[in-house]
C-alpha cells in the first residue's frame, strides 16, 4: 500500500497534462495551492453570476450582468484613435447599446452583422441614462444559447489566472475523476442525503444557484465531510499505532496522592478530582496512555499532573514533567518541590544548564532509579538520559510539541503513558482537529479562593494616569507587567518598541525598578530578568509576549497591554492570567490606540466581561475565523480546502466517532469501505496516514 494507486495518477499528473496549461500557467495556478489536476476538484467557485435569458434589460435595478435576445442594429465606429465602438442593440422592449474598446478594422461588423440576431450576457451599467454593456462576456447566436452557462460559477483566481481558464481547467479535472466506492458509513450518507463522491465534486463546480455555494448544500457539506473524514483517519491510525505498542499498566496504590491531598490547604475541584480519576485509569490500562489534559489559566492542571506523576511512582517507576522552557521548568520545580517533599519524593531537575560531573551524578541516579520525578526542558530527550523505569512523561504546553514529537517519545522505545497539558483553551473543532488522536480531560472550574481579576480598557491617550496607577502599586510593594505591542512589520522593530517603552519607563520610574525581557535575547539573559522579577528584585517588568505561557509572580497584581488591538483574544486571555495569583485584589489594563474598529471594541469588551477562556476562544474562533486564531504556522491545525472548521464543527465530531468506529472494525482497513477509505487518504494526501498503515 505504500505507492499511490493508479486510478489516481491522472488527478496526481502534472498540471501541464491538461489542455490549454503550459509552465507558466502551471507557476501561477501554484499561487492558488494548485500543483495538480486534484487540486483543482477541491478549488471550488466562491460565487455565481446568473446567466439565465430575460425579457430586457428595461426594468434591472442596474449595474447587474444581464443575458437578453437582441437584434443587431447600427455600428457606430469610434470618432477617433482609441475611442469607443458603439452597436445599437434592441431587445423585446428597448433599446441599449454594446460597447467595445481596441476595436480592429471590420472585426465586429463581421462579427455582429447588422440585423443579425444574438444573445449577449454581461454587465449592464447606465452611462449618460443610456444602457450599456461593456465587452459582453458572451455573445453568441442563438442556436448556441447553450454555451452560456445559465448560473456561472466564480473562481478564486490569481495573477495570470482569468475566470475563463480556471473553468476550462476545472473541467479537465473533473473528467479524470475515477469510479470509487463509498468510503463514509452508509448510514451516515443516507442521514445526510449526501450525494456519491464523484456526483458531489461534479454539482460543487457546477451550482444551479446561490443556495448550491452555501456550507450545508449537500454537495459541499459531502467534500467538507470527505476532509474532515481523511484528517481524522490519519489521527485515528496514529492513535491505533500508539495503542497497538503494548502499554505498561501502572497501578497505583494512592498512598502518595493521599499524603499530598491531606497536605493542601484547599480541597480539588471536581473537575481536577474527575481529570485524575480519568488519568489513573489509563495508566492502570495495558494500552498507552494518549490524553491532553486542557484547562485555562489558574485551573489547576499542575497539581492534576502531580498526581498522575504520583501514579507512576506508587506503581515503582519514574515520571518526567517536561516544560517548553528553562524558565517554566525552574517554576515547576519550585512550586512542586514542597508535595514532592510531603509525599517523600525524590524530585530533579535536568536543563541544557547542567554540565560536566553534577550533570553526570543526575543522569547516573535518573538511570539506578533514585530520581522519581524529572523536571527538564526538552534536554531530557537526549540520547545520554536513560531513566530506570519511566512510567508517564507530561508534557506542558503542548503547541511547541506536536504530533511528530508526540510519535518521537514512542520511537526513543519508552513504552511511558503520555499526558499533554495546554493553558489554551481550545474551542472543540479545533481541540478535535489538532489532538483528535488522544483522549481529552478538561478542566473547567477555577479552584476556590482565585480571586476575579479586574479588566478595563484604557485609550493611550491616558498614558500618565496609567504610570501613576503602576507608581502607586509599586510603592505599596506590588509588582507589575508591562507587555509591549506587536509590531508587524519586523522582529527588530518589536524589540525597538520594547526598548523604548523600558527606557521611557525606567526614566520616569526610576533605575533598578524597571527589567526588560523580550524575545531576542540571549536565553542566558532572558532567564536572568525573569528571575530578577521572580525574587522581587525589579517591580516592574516590560516584555514582548514571552512571558505569556505559565510564568508564576503571585505578587504581580496589575497587568499593563499596549495596544491590546492587536493581540488575538486567546493571547490577551493568557497575558491576563499572569495576573491575579496571589492574594492581592488584580488588574489588567487593556491599552488601545483610538479610534477602535467595531470589531475591536467587541473583542476586547469580550475580554472585560467573561474570564472563562473557552467562551473567549470560541468567540475568537467565531470572529477571526481558525488561521489567525491559531497563527497556523505554528499551529497543527490542517488548512482545509472545502471544509469551514468554525461552521461545521458539528462534521468534525462525526468524522472523529466514524474514523474511529470504522478502525475498530477493520483495522486493517481490508473491508471494501476500508479499501475505499485508502484510497480516499491518497486522494487526500495523507502521506502520513499511509505510512502508518504500512507501518501498521
Amino acid at each position: 500500500m505504500s505507492s499511490r494507486p493508479e486510478s489516481l495518477f491522472p488527478l496526481f499528473a502534472s498540471l501541464e497534462t491538461l489542455e490549454g496549461i503550459g509552465p507558466k500557467t502551471a507557476q501561477h495556478f501554484a499561487q492558488l495551492h494548485v500543483q495538480a489536476p486534484r487540486d483543482l476538484l477541491f478549488t471550488l467557485p466562491y460565487s455565481g453570476i446568473d446567466r439565465r435569458l430575460r425579457k430586457s434589460v428595461k426594468d434591472a435595478q442596474l449595474p447587474d450582468t444581464l443575458t437578453v435576445a437582441v437584434k443587431i442594429g447600427r455600428h457606430y465606429p469610434p470618432r477617433s484613435k482609441g475611442g469607443a465602438y458603439r452597436i445599437h442593440v434592441e431587445d423585446d422592449e428597448t433599446t441599449f447599446q454594446l460597447v467595445f474598446f481596441h476595436a480592429r478594422g471590420d472585426f465586429w461588423q463581421r462579427q455582429l452583422p447588422e440585423g443579425s440576431r444574438r444573445i449577449v450576457s454581461g454587465r449592464v451599467e447606465l452611462f449618460d441614462g443610456i444602457a450599456q454593456m461593456v465587452h459582453p462576456d458572451f455573445a453568441v447566436a442563438e442556436e448556441e444559447a447553450s454555451e452560456i452557462p445559465p448560473f456561472e460559477p466564480v473562481y478564486p483566481l490569481t495573477h495570470g489566472i482569468t475566470q475563463k481558464l480556471m473553468y476550462k481547467a476545472t473541467r479537465a479535472a473533473l473528467a479524470r475523476v475515477p469510479a470509487m466506492d463509498e468510503w463514509i458509513d452508509p448510514g451516515q450518507v443516507k442521514k445526510a442525503g449526501w450525494p456519491a463522491f464523484s456526483v458531489a465534486v461534479s454539482q460543487a463546480h457546477a451550482p444551479a444557484s446561490l443556495n448550491d455555494l452555501s456550507l450545508d448544500a449537500p454537495a459541499r457539506a459531502r467534500l467538507a465531510y470527505d476532509e474532515l473524514f481523511a484528517h481524522q483517519m490519519t489521527l485515528a491510525l496514529a492513535r491505533q499505532v500508539e495503542r497497538r505498542k503494548k502499554g505498561r499498566p501502572s497501578r497505583a496504590t494512592g498512598a502518595l496522592q493521599d499524603k499530598v491531598r491531606a497536605s493542601l490547604s484547599y480541597a480539588l475541584t471536581g473537575a481536577q478530582r474527575r481529570a485524575v480519576t480519568q488519568v489513573t485509569a489509563d495508566m492502570a490500562a495495558d494500552q498507552r496512555m494518549n490524553r491532553l489534559l486542557q484547562g485555562d489559566v489558574g485551573a489547576g492542571k499542575t497539581v492534576v499532573a502531580f498526581m498522575a506523576l504520583l501514579a507512576a511512582v506508587e506503581a515503582g517507576g519514574q515520571g518526567v514533567l517536561m516544560a517548553p522552557t528553562e524558565i517554566l521548568a525552574r517554576q515547576h520545580l519550585q512550586g512542586l518541590q514542597p508535595l514532592a517533599e510531603t509525599a517523600g519524593v525524590v524530585l530533579e531537575i535536568l536543563t541544557g544548564r547542567d554540565k560536566g560531573a553534577e550533570r553526570q551524578a543526575k543522569l547516573s541516579a535518573l538511570a539506578r532509579g533514585d530520581i522519581q520525578v524529572l523536571v527538564g526542558t526538552h534536554a531530557v530527550f537526549q540520547e545520554s538520559v536513560v531513566f530506570h523505569d519511566l512510567r508517564l512523561a507530561v508534557v506542558d504546553e503542548q503547541h511547541r510539541f506536536g504530533v511528530r514529537q508526540r510519535l518521537e517519545l514512542g520511537r526513543k522505545g519508552v513504552r511511558a503513558d503520555v499526558l499533554v497539558m495546554t493553558a489554551t483553551p481550545i474551542p472543540r473543532s479545533l481541540a478535535l482537529a489538532q489532538y483528535g488522536d488522544m483522549d481529552v480531560s478538561v478542566l473547567d472550574e477555577k479552584p476556590p479562593g482565585r480571586k476575579p481579576i479586574q479588566t478595563v480598557l484604557v485609550s493611550t491617550e491616558r498614558y500618565d494616569q496609567v504610570v501613576d496607577r503602576l507608581r502607586a502599586a509599586i510603592a505599596d510593594g506590588r509588582q507589575c507587567y508591562w507587555v509591549c505591542p506587536l509590531v508587524e512589520e519586523s522582529e527588530v522593530s518589536d524589540l525597538t518598541a520594547a526598548e523604548a517603552r523600558f527606557k521611557r519607563l525606567r526614566a520616569t520610574l526610576g533605575e533598578g525598578v524597571v527589567g526588560l525581557v523580550h524575545g531576542q535575547m540571549p536565553p542566558a539573559e532572558k532567564d536572568a530578568a525573569m528571575a530578577a522579577f521572580q525574587r522581587g528584585e525589579t517591580q516592574l517588568l516590560v516584555a514582548t509576549t514571552v512571558i505569556e505561557v505559565g510564568v508564576d509572580v503571585p505578587n504581580a497584581s496589575i497587568m499593563v497591554i499596549e495596544r491590546a488591538e492587536s493581540f488575538g483574544l486567546a493571547q490577551l486571555h493568557q497575558l491576563r492570567g499572569r495576573v491575579g495569583r496571589g492574594s492581592a485584589a488584580s488588574s489588567c489594563l487593556l491599552m488601545y490606540q483610538a479610534p477602535l474598529t467595531d470589531t475591536g471594541r467587541q473583542r476586547l469588551e469580550v475580554l472585560r466581561e467573561t474570564e472563562d477562556g473557552f467562551a473567549i476562544a470560541e468567540t475568537d474562533l467565531k470572529m477571526r475565523g481558525t488561521g489567525d486564531l491559531i497563527g497556523t504556522a505554528q499551529s497543527g491545525v490542517p488548512r482545509f480546502r472545502v471544509a469551514d472548521l468554525e461552521k461545521q464543527a458539528a462534521l468534525m465530531t462525526i468524522a472523529q466517532s466514524d474514523a474511529r468506529k470504522l478502525l475498530s472494525d477493520d483495522p486493517a482497513l481490508k473491508s471494501e469501505r476500508g479499501k475505499a477509505t485508502r484510497l480516499l487518504l491518497w486522494l487526500m494526501r495523507q502521506d502520513e496516514a499511509i505510512r502508518l498503515i504500512t507501518v501498521g
